[in-house]
């Protein structure tokens, strides 16, 4: 798929198939992450792959808007350090993180956790250490 072509028909998508997504389509899509721009090169980001059931029935549970997050087959939840342009470097990876998927033709729905009163209930459910913010 083309750079213009994924920018212009990417989509929000709220339904998900049960089918499994191979490991490596999944750590391509990390790697498409991790290569985002940051502020200093500062790369501050964590990424958490979610494939537990279980996991992601509780976080569709705390989400305000992410009740479909149960039946996707996989949920990367982005974390960044606590730094001056956290949240910028964070959505850079996040965006890179929806087109890589589109690329690969899998749906994908970017749910908003900063300053969300959920953001740190989530944060320990995922065991992230202290001193990051949900992206």
């Amino acid at each position: 798929m083309e750079t213009i072509e994924a920018l212009k028909t990417r989509r929000s998508i709220r339904k998900f198939t049960d089918k499994p997504i191979p490991k490596e389509i999944i750590e391509d899509i990390i790697d498409c992450a991790r290569l985002a721009p940051s502020a200093n090169n500062v790369q501050p980001w964590e990424f958490i792959v979610v494939t537990k059931p279980e996991t992601r029935k509780k976080l569709a549970e705390i989400c305000d808007y992410g009740k479909f997050i149960k039946d996707a087959p996989v949920c990367i939840v982005v974390f960044c350090k606590n730094t001056k342009y956290y949240l910028e470097d964070g959505s850079a990876a996040t965006e890179n993180i929806l087109l890589a998927s589109h690329s690969y033709g899998l749906g994908s729905c970017w749910v908003a956790g900063d300053k969300k009163p959920y953001a740190e209930e989530i944060r320990k459910l995922l065991s992230v250490p202290d001193g990051y913010k949900l992206v």
